[in-house]
């Protein structure tokens, strides 16, 4: 009896026997791809209500958090770490957020600009890759005044942000700006009050520099929120828009593996690192009751994401990856 061949079975002898037949052919040699060794320009824009967010990155810092981090035992740190699959130093974030209101482009602070090699200073580029120019921010907000903040606002001689005011708690403006707590204080501290000066003097000159004090509405929609702590004026900025909120912390915190799961771990660069954990946990707090987005400087890019509590502590979950806008 003869038998039948299925159309399945036909179509796979077919596919073998061109398969061995291209075994035959000397496959054609093609020459190794160079590594590229760069990543996409350090953008991310999210929609709030009405406003345009985008995160901006300056790069990012090694931070020897083993040496830095404080009230928090080696081991217990190590386990947080090895948790997150890091280790010591970390590879840090330096994270500046610009908000278009429609009538207004407002930038929270400005990377380090050239005070800490060539892995930081890279915000220009980002603006300007995700549209922008310097001349076009009209506003420009400091959480506080340490340098990897404030260090973008010269460029060489050059105000960064020629038509921007600067707005910085005065409390921060007071204590930087002042000659008398520079002689004071120790030498390895000395260069970051020279820093500030040299930073701000210029937009004081051009009548640029407008402190404020307490809780202040800057501009409509983005109010400054006292957060003294990690600095004596550290702020926080509520940005709110068609009822939905982002919060941009600062330096509220600047180890997430670590600092969300026990807020009481502090930073050596904190001037007051009881204040900063009280405002810490104020903040976590406030944000997982609330629910809105949140925004902070040294969770990894683009660092917008969410809180919840968990256990004694609290989670972050970062931003979903959206095309949309």
């Amino acid at each position: 009896m003869k038998m039948r061949t299925s159309p399945w079975r036909a179509a796979v002898a077919a596919l073998l026997t061109a398969a061995s037949g291209a075994a035959l052919v000397p496959a054609t040699a093609q020459a190794a791809a160079p590594l590229v060794k760069t990543q996409a320009p350090g953008y991310y824009r999210v929609m709030l209500g009405d406003f345009e967010v985008t995160a901006l990155s300056d790069g990012t810092v090694e931070l020897p958090v083993d040496k830095l981090l404080t009230n928090i035992k080696p081991a217990a740190l190590e386990k947080a770490l090895t948790r997150a699959y890091l280790k010591a130093p970390v590879e840090t974030s330096v994270n500046a957020f610009l908000i278009n209101t429609g009538s207004k482009l407002v930038l929270v602070d400005t990377g380090a600009g050239t005070l800490y090699g060539p892995t930081l200073g890279k915000l220009v580029s980002n603006l300007k890759e995700a549209g922008y120019q310097p001349e076009q921010v009209d506003a420009v907000l400091i959480t506080h005044m340490h340098p990897d903040h404030i260090g973008g606002l010269m460029a060489g001689d050059q105000r960064t942000f020629p038509n921007a005011t600067v707005h910085v708690d005065k409390a921060d403006v007071d204590y930087w700006l002042s000659a008398d707590n520079m002689t004071k204080a120790p030498a390895e501290m000395q260069g970051m009050f020279q820093g500030a000066t040299a930073m701000l003097t210029p937009y004081v000159k051009a009548d640029k520099l407008k402190p404020f004090t307490g809780d202040t509405e800057l501009v409509p929609g983005i109010k400054a929120m006292g957060a003294h702590g990690h600095t004596p004026g550290h702020s926080t900025y509520a940005v709110e828009s068609k009822g939905q909120k982002l919060v941009l912390w600062g330096d509220l915190l600047h180890v997430a593996s670590v600092q969300f799961a026990d807020p009481s771990v502090t930073i050596q660069f904190d001037s007051d690192s009881k204040a900063a954990a009280a405002q810490r946990k104020k903040a976590f707090a406030d944000a997982a009751k609330q629910g809105y987005w949140v925004g902070a400087a040294h969770v990894s890019f683009p660092g917008i994401g969410h809180v919840t509590p968990e256990g004694k502590g609290y989670e972050y979950f970062p931003a979903n990856y959206s095309t949309k806008q």
